[in-house]
């Protein structure tokens, strides 16, 4: 692979064309009603451009540990396959067989390709089941996520079972969405948490009692949180080498490490949190999809407030951060419930993007 970009650069030049996309939505916002078919026209062509743009830039980037982490990790592990190195089935089974399988028809660079389009194709693919014309607005946001680009090139198998789950949420019958969403966890051990969290919500669906859990995580963590670190591990979630270790290891070149109570992390989470309860509590919105989104939501960001201060907290925010987007986009894309709604999307987009550009350059 030819290195055309400074690897230092391409996790700045990623956030900043996101940054330019959001101003674009922005400013078009201000004077274009979102239903305008003008407004669609242009934003279905923005969508699929940066939907290849980011395909492809995320795909075909260098092979680098050291800028993207578990990247080289799972290089190694594609060329110990290519070297005839027997299947293992030890641990998160369906993602060594995709990889295994990958290695008789492809390399190494059309790998992390591969890996990449699944990634984004999802993103867009659940947008586009859920809100038709405006899925790029959807779509947006999910990129706007901190951890969007860190799970595409560094955590890249949570990543592809994180959409494994989203893909289950595409689905029609509740057989076809169990069977992803056990897929999901058979791709990589930490989907057990939105796994349980889905089966939960399907008997489970008082959003209030969900919203007074995850009020509660945070006095139980700032008191507890040791204790609650040493009993998720204990318990085996994700043992081998993910949940478990983000809980108690220290993996150089992948993160920065913090550690200590994370109140820009909490605070961030709770955007997503005040969106669904200004929704669902106080407008009283119904659409039960985003019920039970919303709900799957609390549970695993209340468990991750429970570890908050474990190394690198923000893989284990993944596990519900792959959600926040479409939690606080939903509403606005569904029901018209402001004066001038547009507007208000244009600004709720930026202003959530702002936040994760900032947590993102202070990292």
């Amino acid at each position: 692979m030819i290195e055309f970009i400074p690897l230092e650069y391409y996790t700045p030049i990623f956030y900043n064309f996101i940054l330019l996309l959001v101003l674009v939505v922005y400013f078009q916002s201000q004077h274009s009603a979102i239903e305008e078919s003008k407004n669609i026209n242009r934003k279905l062509i923005l969508g699929y451009l940066s939907l290849v743009l980011i395909t492809i830039y995320m795909g075909v980037r260098p092979v680098s540990g050291r800028y993207f982490g578990d990247m080289g990790r799972y290089a190694l592990m594609f060329n110990d396959y290519s070297n005839g190195t027997p299947l293992l089935l030890d641990k998160d089974i369906l993602f060594s067989i995709f990889v295994y399988g990958s290695t008789l028809v492809m390399n190494v660079y059309s790998f992390f390709l591969l890996c990449a389009f699944l990634y984004c194709y999802t993103a867009y693919k659940i947008s586009l089941k859920f809100f038709g014309n405006y899925w790029f607005y959807a779509f947006l946001m999910q990129a706007a996520v901190i951890t969007f680009w860190g799970a595409g090139t560094n955590g890249i198998r949570n990543a592809l079972a994180a959409s494994c789950f989203l893909w289950a949420l595409t689905r029609t019958t509740n057989k076809t969405r169990m069977l992803f969403v056990v897929g999901s966890f058979l791709i990589h051990g930490s989907m057990l948490l939105p796994a349980a969290a889905y089966f939960l919500s399907l008997y489970v669906k008082n959003t209030k009692w969900y919203i007074y859990f995850w009020l509660l995580s945070i006095p139980l963590s700032l008191a507890l949180g040791s204790f609650f670190e040493s009993a998720f591990f204990n318990l085996g979630f994700g043992a081998e080498d993910r949940l478990a270790g983000y809980l108690t290891e220290l993996d150089e070149g992948i993160e920065s490490g913090k550690t200590g109570f994370r109140w820009d992390f909490l605070i961030y989470s709770g955007i997503g949190v005040f969106s669904g309860w200004y929704f669902i509590i106080k407008k009283k919105y119904e659409d039960q999809i985003y019920i039970q989104l919303f709900n799957i939501y609390l549970i695993c960001n209340a468990f991750w407030v429970l570890v908050i201060r474990a190394n690198f907290s923000n893989r284990f925010a993944y596990l519900s951060w792959f959600l926040l987007g479409l939690v606080i986009i939903y509403p606005f894309l569904k029901m018209k419930f402001f004066h001038k709604q547009h507007i208000q999307v244009g600004r709720i987009i930026f202003g959530f993007y702002m936040i994760s550009y900032v947590l993102a350059m202070l990292a």
